[in-house]
Formats: structure tokens, C-alpha cells, sequence
């Protein structure tokens, strides 16, 4: 399954891009050196798959192409079933790349899908026959989730202590292989729209360090729909407890390994040092006011406490980078737009509106909600 030739050429070219900006920036002793986004953590080896698998099979389906995974030690879905993901190409020069969500799992609850479904929904930003869809013309890589861990965690787990694994954690395995299948496929798009909902969303946090890998030139946007990295207020411990369950330390730099998990239990910190380092990238944030889903299933805070920590952490975010990060926050206790309520109306905006602002890099593209807080 090892197949790296076509990164050590990527690798190379983007060494080639390196050393011609450092060459290019200026010629005496006083430039400033160019640093790589995200370089700490590739050094602490969160690309360790990257180049590691291709598909067992590559086979049309309808106007996509579905790529499937063989089980072993490589790509695995929670329970293990094989891994498989989707592309669509229209002959673009733009790429979506989306992120599916479905549930979470860990020692003390689980609840999510343990299967991918690598059919890409025609629904909201993925239906290519919406008109007012922005990204309906774009290619798209579909990447389905079920591996419980936020696309993120390389772990098994023996969850009856009888010597055998039942529970794989490999969404750092899937995410890198959907990738690298991606990399492939559209080697050289003009942008990259990187989006997910739920599960996805946060996985969208630890899939960008990733994606600009394989891109290193590339405009990357990101929209995270309700996976916004609000959490349990005041207790750290519980975001730490999913850390380590799921082996995702590498993702937190260890530059800030005390703060990207904040004294206030949430992922405000790390997300601001993500956009600290990549400051090309503008990041939508999307989420209901009480959404149940996190606030009430996942996180047990109920819905006003999770509306008060997320007006809060939103803040802190568009004010650590104004233009670049703007929020989206209708009030209600739903849990999703891209794909169930692509149409929602906050503020007066219309989301795929919104969304199309943000891509045209209009002044338009501002934070919205329904009571003018934001």
C-alpha cells in the first residue's frame, strides 16, 4: 500500500517554491526568514500517513469516483469496516473539499457512525443543481467520517479487555489518504474551499495543517459549520481526556501546549495560533446559539451555557483576526447549515449569500446573528 513517489516530487517542488521565495525576498542580511505554516507540527508528525496508502479500487459512480480502502493497518472505520471516499470533477479550477460529520465516540459515551458512505449527498453546498450554491460548478472531494475521533485520532482500542481491538480510532489514516487522493486527482487548483459540519467541522480544524501541506501555495478557505471548538467551560480536562483517548497530541503545537487548551475548557487559543500561522486563510464560523446536539448530547451543558461560551469565543476570535474570521449565529438549537439549511437567514443574510461574500472577498462578508451582538 506504501506509495510515495508522487510526494517526494511534491515535496521537492515545494522545497524548489521555499527556496526561491527566500532567494526572491530580499538580498541582504536584514530580510526576515520566511517560516512554513504549521511547520512545528510536521516536525511533530501529524503527515506520518501522508503518501502511505492509495485506494484498493477506483470505480465511477454516476458523475463521481468512488475510492475504497482495503482493511488492515491503514484506513479503517470504527468498528472495521473498510474506509472509502468520493470525488466529483467538473473540469473546474476551484475545489470543495467537505468534510462529513456523524457523532463522536470515547470511553464515556459513544455515538457515531461507524461506517463511510462515500455518496456524495446532493445536498446544500454539495448539490451541483442549487443555483444559488457558490461552489455548484467547483470539483469536490467528498470525505466521509467514521472513525469517531474528528477525522483526527490514530488509535485502537481493546474496549472488553479481551486482547483484541474492537474500537479504530484511524481517523488521522482515513483524513490522510482522502488527501492524498485528492492530491492526485486535482493537483493544481486555483483554491481550495475547505469545509465540514459537525464532527466534520472540527475536523476542519485539524485537517487544514494537513491540506496545506499538500498544498503550500494554494488560497485555502475554510467554513466550519457547528463544530466551532466551544466545549466544557472551565474544564479543560475533558478536551485533554480526548487527546489522549485518541492520540491527536501532535496536532497541538508544543509551543503552546499550556494555552491551545484554554483554563476555559475550549479550542479558542489553538484556533487563533492556526490562523496566527497561515495568514492567507479566512475561516467562517457557523452555529446555532443552543445548539443540542453539542450542548445538550455531547458536552451536557445545556443550551444557555453553551450560548454564553460561544458569543464569548467567537469574540475572541474575530477580534484576534478582524476581515479574516467572521461568524454566522442564527439563534435556535439545531445543528447543522451547509447541507440541511443551506438557505438559513441570519441577521438579514442569507447563508449561501453569506458564503458567496466570503469567496468574492466582498466587504458584505460580515459577522451576523440575530440580535446584533456579534
Amino acid at each position: 500500500m506504501m506509495d510515495r513517489d508522487f510526494h517526494v516530487l511534491r515535496t521537492a517542488a515545494c522545497a524548489a517554491a521555499i527556496l526561491l521565495v527566500a532567494a526572491c525576498a530580499d538580498g541582504n542580511d536584514n530580510s526576515s526568514a520566511w517560516t512554513r505554516p504549521f511547520a512545528e507540527l510536521y516536525d511533530q508528525g501529524i503527515t506520518r500517513y501522508v503518501g502511505a496508502y492509495t485506494p484498493m479500487l477506483s470505480e465511477p459512480a454516476g458523475d463521481t469516483v468512488v475510492h475504497t480502502f482495503g482493511t488492515g493497518d491503514g484506513p479503517l472505520c470504527l468498528e472495521g469496516a473498510p474506509y472509502a471516499m468520493a470525488t466529483r470533477d467538473k473540469g473546474a479550477e476551484d475545489l470543495l473539499i467537505f468534510l462529513e460529520g456523524g457523532g463522536a465516540c470515547w470511553s464515556d459515551l459513544c455515538v457515531a457512525v461507524s461506517e463511510a458512505t462515500p455518496i456524495i449527498p446532493p445536498a446544500g453546498i454539495n448539490n451541483p443543481d442549487k443555483p444559488n450554491n457558490p461552489v455548484r460548478d467547483w470539483n469536490q472531494v467528498y470525505v466521509p467520517y467514521c472513525d469517531g475521533s474528528l477525522h483526527a485520532g490514530d488509535q485502537d482500542v481493546d474496549t472488553d479487555n479481551n486482547g483484541s481491538d474492537d474500537r479504530f480510532h484511524r481517523g488521522l489514516h482515513n483524513l490522510s489518504a482522502a488527501l492524498d487522493v485528492a492530491a492526485r486527482t486535482f493537483p493544481a487548483p486555483r483554491r481550495i474551499l475547505l469545509a465540514g459540519n459537525s464532527g466534520g467541522g472540527l475536523g476542519t480544524i485539524f485537517a487544514l495543517p494537513l491540506v496545506r501541506y499538500l498544498y503550500p501555495d494554494v488560497q485555502i478557505d475554510v467554513i466550519n459549520d457547528s463544530g466551532v471548538g466551544v466545549s466544557r467551560p472551565g474544564e479543560p480536562d475533558f478536551l485533554q481526556q480526548l487527546v489522549a483517548e485518541w492520540n491527536i497530541g501532535a496536532f497541538l503545537p508544543h509551543s503552546c501546549a499550556n494555552d491551545c487548551i484554554g483554563e476555559d475548557g475550549h479550542l479558542t487559543e489553538y484556533l487563533v495560533w492556526q490562523m496566527d500561522q497561515d495568514t492567507t486563510v479566512h475561516r467562517a464560523m457557523l452555529s446555532y446559539t443552543q445548539d443540542s446536539v453539542f450542548a445538550d448530547t455531547f458536552l451536557r451543558i445545556g443550551g444557555p451555557a453553551f450560548e454564553q461560551a460561544l458569543f464569548g469565543e467567537m469574540r475572541q476570535q474575530r477580534e484576534a483576526h478582524p476581515g479574516r474570521t467572521q461568524t454566522f449565529l442564527p439563534d435556535g438549537d439545531s445543528h447543522t447549515f451547509l447541507q440541511l439549511e443551506p438557505d438559513k437567514v441570519s441577521g438579514g443574510v442569507n447563508l449561501m449569500d453569506w458564503v458567496g461574500y466570503m469567496l468574492d472577498g466582498s466587504d458584505q462578508w460580515v459577522s451576523v446573528d440575530d440580535r446584533g451582538a456579534s
